[in-house]
């Protein structure tokens, strides 16, 4: 038997030291000839990788048939991994159950919103709440962990594949239905309970027992805006124990080893941060391509950054999965080129997939793992590029990687990401309530946000992410875009803290019921703010409402309060309906504000309210974006022109230099 790792130096396997960039790649050896699995392991080495993922799709080669496992395949292959040298991350097969299994248990199957049962032929096809799937995937974990849990060639462990990914965290089938009715029970002790917290003396909708609950699909029309948000609790917490029956027996067989599961770019159909409790390091999946062509800009500015991404998307979600992670973090997919995936599948920049690691580093990530070490020439993903082609030559990440590991030895050790000044809020359950209650077409929570972190950001400033559950002490600013559902003990700490908030539209307008709180909205809020918000209305793209702020008149649509309030106006309604209401209201500690701010009025808002928070900013970066990493400074080039780095003229460039060329990146350390 293998030593097994101690509690006390569990993270030593996860980073050979604390602040090091490392790199790894994701392979899957059952998919390529014996032969080639020694060059490969040999080749990585080479690159200067030293982790390698597997085993996350491998269900059915390890067991081909009902008890049946073949294991001298992956014991071969971990072995040829670890004797070249590198750190095997092991991933649980359960994304992909096998057809077999299947075939003999059917009702482990999801059913999409329509009631249409979702076939075997891709992956993520099983339902979070079959209760046979759970055992299944205990078993098979469970023999996994027995077998590797001791390797010296395993370092870590990550849980399944991508949760969410392909709309799977909502599953509408009969094993759905029973578990819900069940966390309904669990929830609310009785059914007159549940009655008055869904409002179902509204259209006759009330229950004689918990019984007769159906799942929240196929009405006539919607549902009652409490029974949808449970649901989607739900659906959050099935996800959480389902992972966490994997890490229990991971860590039982396997102590001392990490483990890890890779998340999606701002998926917000489950509570993340539930999840992240149980794990030891989170990491995510980064694909700026697609996720420019799915994403929150217009069709002019997508054209300006196709081949670069939006410049804040993927520095966001680093900072989301450095708050899940509790600061520890990696990413376990890092596009090396075209995918295949998205509406249009366009080529990064070259120099983009460099950029894209060095952003990761300068975000707090300590692992980047590039997907995939080489192009499949067969099954879905043949568009999908890795860093090598499927003849086994070079492709352009893999030589942008050789840069990254050439440029990192000339970096310090030890440097870690410290808290930020400024904190926005990112809160699961707000955006399930905003999703049950969107109140005018279009609106999406997940966009907003994302349009505040880049204002703050293209003024220079660092940003943590944090949940209503985090630390506030050392925060100048807490930002708040979407903040629905607000906590009375986050706002009490809030209000405690020394630090200035400013709240979106909307924020404290719900009670955890889904309710209108009893004196009107801002409920909670109305602790830190004096006001009510006594009517809201949704506008749509075609119509702007002129707001006064300052001396400069701003257009603004989407979304309007009507306020009554004490506090101070700092910005008003200038337009023919009801001028001169209040649109942003404060005081000394919080400010509020009652629209959707966009573009140059987001942007003066913001640098105002970091002004009035006692935070340095930056006048507006434009395509240039900074972050600093203990005492590194960094600078990534979005635009396509060379843009002047705005370092002290103490800068030690250690890589790049003042001038920056397009899709280029700079690291600095200067004397205070």
């Amino acid at each position: 038997m293998h030593k097994p790792l101690t509690k006390q130096n569990r993270f030593d396997a996860a980073r050979k030291d604390a602040g090091m960039l490392e790199l790894g790649v994701c392979y899957y050896p059952e998919q390529w000839p014996r032969e080639k699995w020694d060059e490969d392991a040999r080749r990585m080495v080479e690159l200067g990788l030293t982790w390698v993922r597997i085993g996350e799709f491998a269900w059915s080669h390890i067991e081909p048939q009902s008890g049946t496992f073949q294991w001298e395949w992956m014991d071969e292959a971990i072995e040829v991994l670890g004797c070249a040298g590198l750190k095997v991350i092991l991933g649980t097969p359960t994304a992909a159950p096998p057809k077999w299994l299947v075939d003999r248990y059917p009702d482990i199957l999801p059913v999409d919103a329509r009631g249409v049962v979702r076939k075997f032929g891709a992956r993520r096809h099983y339902c979070f709440s079959s209760r046979r799937y759970r055992l299944e995937a205990a078993r098979i974990t469970e023999a996994m962990a027995r077998r590797y849990g001791d390797n010296p060639f395993v370092h870590a462990w990550q849980t399944d594949n991508e949760y969410g990914d392909h709309d799977t965290i909502h599953s509408y089938s009969d094993e759905a239905k029973r578990a819900f009715r069940e966390w309904l029970a669990a929830r609310y002790g009785t059914v007159e309970a549940m009655n008055r917290a869904w409002g179902t003396q509204f259209w006759s909708m009330h229950y004689n027992s918990f019984d007769e609950v159906d799942l929240p699909n196929n009405l006539v029309e919607e549902p009652t805006p409490t029974h949808l948000v449970d649901y989607y609790r739900f659906s959050s917490d099935q996800v959480k124990s389902f992972n966490k029956v994997q890490v229990d027996i991971l860590r039982r067989h396997s102590p001392g080893r990490p483990v890890t599961h890779n998340f999606m770019n701002q998926n917000t159909d489950f509570d993340h941060y539930k999840v992240g409790e149980d794990i030891d390091i989170a990491s995510w999946d980064v694909y700026p391509m697609g996720g420019l062509i799915n994403g929150r800009l217009s069709d002019e500015e997508k054209a300006r950054y196709l081949r670069v991404g939006d410049p804040d998307q993927t520095a966001f979600n680093h900072d989301i999965y450095r708050a899940v992670g509790r600061g520890r973090v990696w990413v376990m997919e890092q596009q090396p080129g075209p995918v295949n995936w998205a509406a249009h599948n366009q080529s990064p920049a070259d120099g983009m997939v460099r950029l894209w690691t060095w952003l990761a580093y300068a975000h707090g990530i300590d692992m980047v793992s590039y997907f995939r070490w080489r192009q499949a020439p067969f099954a879905q993903e043949q568009f999908h590029a890795g860093l090598l082609l499927p003849n086994s030559e070079v492709d352009q990440g893999y030589l942008e990687v050789a840069q990254v590991a050439e440029e990192m030895v000339r970096l310090p050790e030890g440097e870690a990401r410290e808290k930020a000044e400024v904190a926005i809020v990112l809160d699961y359950e707000s955006r399930f309530a905003t999703r049950a209650l969107p109140q005018g077409q279009g609106y999406a929570a997940s966009a907003i946000a994302l349009d505040w972190y880049s204002a703050i950001a293209r003024l220079g400033v660092d940003v943590d992410v944090i949940g209503q559950h985090a630390d506030l002490s050392g925060y100048k600013l807490v930002v708040a875009p979407d903040l629905v559902i607000a906590d009375a003990d986050f706002i009490a700490r809030l209000k405690a803290s020394g630090a200035k908030a400013l709240f979106g539209p909307r924020s404290g307008s719900k009670t955890r019921e889904m309710h209108i709180p009893a004196d009107l909205p801002p409920g909670p809020l109305a602790d830190l703010l004096d006001f009510r918000v006594t009517r809201v209305e949704s506008l749509p793209e075609y119509h702007c409402e002129p707001v006064l702020y300052g001396n400069t008149s701003h257009a603004v649509t989407g979304w309007r309060e009507l306020i009554r309030t004490t506090e101070t106006m700092l910005a008003t309604f200038e337009g023919g309906h009801r001028q001169g209401s209040p649109a942003i209201i404060g005081n000394a500690k919080a400010r509020y504000v009652g629209t959707l701010p966009r573009g140059e009025f987001l942007s003066k808002l913001m640098g105002d309210t970091l002004g009035w928070a006692n935070v340095n900013s930056l006048p507006d970066l434009g395509d240039l974006r900074l972050a600093r990493r203990g005492k590194l400074h960094f600078a990534f080039n979005y635009g396509s022109m060379p843009a002047a780095v705005p370092a002290s003229p103490t800068a030690d460039f250690l890589v790049g230099g003042r001038e920056l060329a397009p899709v280029d990146v700079a690291i600095w350390t200067q004397t205070p």
